[in-house]
């Protein structure tokens, strides 16, 4: 059994607060559990949030997994590399740590290339994060301005590569990401690819070009009035 966090989530990009982290730590320890956090965007908080928690890895009141990657933290999915940092109680520790290794030793081996190349994209690893953190605040930024004083709004976040957008909720989402495909050829995900408990949310990605998103967010602004 474990307590699972995603911190920056995705899509909505809601990182934890000191007191969110310290309660499911102090709840783990009081029920045996395991807290496991996946924190692959954490390198992505385009937001200086200092209430934010950056990361449990460290943390040694509940035994923590915390799960990263290549794929985020060096924008490199196709090279195959994910790593656990594991803390917590010394024992707990031992245990956990005999137990993966078995396992990453039969299911998910690492090869050779990337395990060379790893500590060397790790170190450029501020470099090739640093256009990419750019973009993605000129895109939050162009986006919070487009939508102010239209029908949608564009949610508070922390982190991520995502932003998620409330609209009207007639027509709908589906008929409205199909509307903004097919009429400007802009593409959104509806917020119930997310399980979103109410409607109408949209998720657009901050990770197109400047000038591109800007066209985006203006069309999505544009059709949100026209409801």
């Amino acid at each position: 059994r474990a307590i699972l966090v995603v911190s920056p989530n995705n899509p909505t990009g809601a990182m934890l607060r000191p007191e969110e982290a310290d309660r499911l730590l102090t709840l783990g320890a009081d029920r045996g559990l395991a807290l496991i956090a996946d924190e692959v965007f954490a390198d992505h908080a385009f937001r200086d949030a200092p209430a934010r928690v950056r990361s449990v890895a460290g943390r040694s009141e509940s035994l923590v997994f915390v799960l990263r990657g290549l794929s985020k933290t060096c924008l490199l999915p196709q090279l195959k590399a994910a790593w656990i940092a594991v803390s917590g109680p010394a024992d707990l520790v031992a245990d956990a740590l005999a137990r993966l290794e078995v396992v990453a030793d039969t299911y998910l081996s690492v090869n050779t290339p990337v395990q060379i190349a790893l500590p060397r994209l790790l170190a450029l690893r501020g470099v090739i994060q640093a256009p990419l953190a750019a973009r993605l605040a000129a895109n939050r930024a162009t986006l919070e301005r487009t939508v102010t004083g239209s029908a949608a709004t564009a949610l508070p976040a922390d982190g991520g590569w995502s932003a998620v957008v409330r609209v009207p909720r007639h027509p709908g989402e589906e008929e409205r990401v199909l509307r903004l495909l097919s009429c400007d050829g802009v593409w959104a995900h509806p917020g119930f690819f997310f399980d979103f408990p109410s409607e109408a949310f949209l998720v657009v990605s901050l990770l197109g070009p400047e000038e591109e998103f800007a066209r985006g967010a203006a069309c999505l602004a544009a059709d949100a009035d026209r409801s």
